[in-house]
């Protein structure tokens, strides 16, 4: 609530501006407002008179009400009590509101202008992220491939003028849902959205962000910049990613980027289930970086780094251990777990250096390949990834742990959508 300069009181939940005097009607509101027993349940009913009878409640001056709005006012006031109020609320007003606000009972917890749409890679994660931005299901949006393999996307409602959030991890198969991703951000675009952002949880081809191998100097696509540049092209405003594999990869993009970190719910999971004699290790010098802001959350437990060499793609071998891990819980983090070949060897150093028990954690589970096979083989105590990959059945096994982020995406979302600070 602010007050302005003809003293009159703002409601930033209904948008109304209720006279501070006493006018007629306007006393019995103001009185019942501190009978009710939250500020919700007077929002609520104060959104419902707006929705019923919209200036009632912007009245500039004491206008006299006709004896219909005094009917439907003092329906609505005098005999108040919650329950009564909900059943009102329910006859009078839910049928004009839209599908998230019959949803909650005739509050809006999210914004009109807000729309949340899912590509087919994670529609669980998506529709947890809607939930959690006060929205009972996702916006509606039709995707299907033609009998030649060809996809199409198409929007179910109008998206003009809204901020819309596509969410679309570039799993398994990448290629088919980089595509997907296109069209949709193509269709918003077509639709006169306002804003248009990509929420990629995982971001494919992160990998390949480099022209030059240094050990054999082969000249390779600059496959990361290119998708960067395909995201731009295709109309998008703003792009949201989780623990992108090289951060400078941020800067292939020439638009707003936003680089959010799965740490916060990892940690809080180490902290409620792994013991205190906690080390962190790198699983390569690389991931240095990473591994030592984990273990400054993790209340600055100690950091060990292996020291690998990989001889080609998806091949490595592990040479040094730098660091103690004799008697304690190391954990392994990682931004990724694609074949477990890194992980798997870096588990079995360990062992062998005389650790206690090995903990795997890593953000994407992409498990391709071999993956599974390694990490079920008994090396691993848990493998703790997230689910910005939706993991299928046939690739789960008893270690595997996952922790949701729709709530730290969700947050994310809210805050671009309001421009906010924190």
């Amino acid at each position: 609530m602010k007050h302005t300069k003809s003293r009159r009181v703002h409601c930033c939940y209904t948008q109304c501006c209720v006279p501070l005097k006493q006018g007629k009607g306007l006393l019995r509101m103001k009185n019942l407002s501190t009978s009710f027993p939250s500020l919700i349940s007077w929002f609520r009913l104060c959104r419902t008179v707006r929705r019923v009878r919209p200036s009632y409640c912007c009245l500039e001056s004491d206008r006299p009400q006709s004896a219909e709005s005094k009917e439907m006012i003092s329906s609505l006031t005098s005999t108040y009590s919650p329950l009564a109020a909900s059943e009102l609320m329910e006859a009078s007003a839910l049928s004009d509101l839209s599908t998230e606000e019959k949803h909650y009972g005739g509050l809006s917890f999210g914004s009109h202008k807000i729309r949340i749409y899912s590509g087919s890679s994670n529609i669980e994660l998506a529709s947890e992220v809607a939930n959690y931005l006060g929205k009972p299901e996702l916006s509606p949006i039709m995707r299907k491939r033609f009998s030649d393999g060809e996809i199409y996307v198409r929007l179910e409602e109008s998206v003009r003028g809204c901020s819309v959030f596509l969410l679309q991890s570039t799993c398994y198969p990448a290629n088919d849902h980089l595509i997907e991703l296109l069209l949709m951000i193509d269709a918003c675009r077509r639709a006169h959205a306002s804003q248009v952002t990509a929420v990629l949880p995982y971001y494919g081809y992160a990998r390949a962000d480099r022209l030059v191998d240094p050990d054999t100097k082969r000249r390779e696509a600059l496959a990361s910049k290119l998708v960067a540049n395909m995201i731009c092209e295709a109309g998008a405003d703003r792009v949201i990613v989780m623990d992108i594999h090289s951060p400078q990869t941020c800067g292939f993009f020439d638009i707003p980027l936003d680089h959010i970190f799965a740490s916060p719910c990892l940690v809080q999971y180490l902290l409620k289930n792994c013991p205190s004699d906690m080390v962190v290790v790198a699983p390569d010098v690389g991931g240095v970086a990473r591994a030592r802001a984990f273990a400054k959350q993790l209340n600055d437990a100690p950091l060990a780094i292996i020291d690998k060499r990989r001889e080609q793609h998806n091949v490595a071998k592990v040479l040094n251990l730098i660091g103690e891990v004799n008697g304690r819980t190391a954990i392994l983090v990682d931004d990724m777990i694609d074949t477990a070949g890194t992980i798997t060897e870096a588990a079995k150093s360990l062992r062998e250096n005389g650790a206690k028990r090995v903990f795997a954690v890593a953000t994407h589970a992409v498990f391709s390949g071999s993956a599974v096979e390694r990490l079920s083989s008994g090396v691993f105590e848990e493998v703790i990834v997230t689910n910005t990959i939706q993991v299928p059945k046939e690739k789960r096994f008893p270690q595997l742990r996952i922790v949701n982020v729709a709530s730290l995406l969700g947050e994310t979302i809210w805050r671009v959508h309001e421009d906010s600070l924190y």
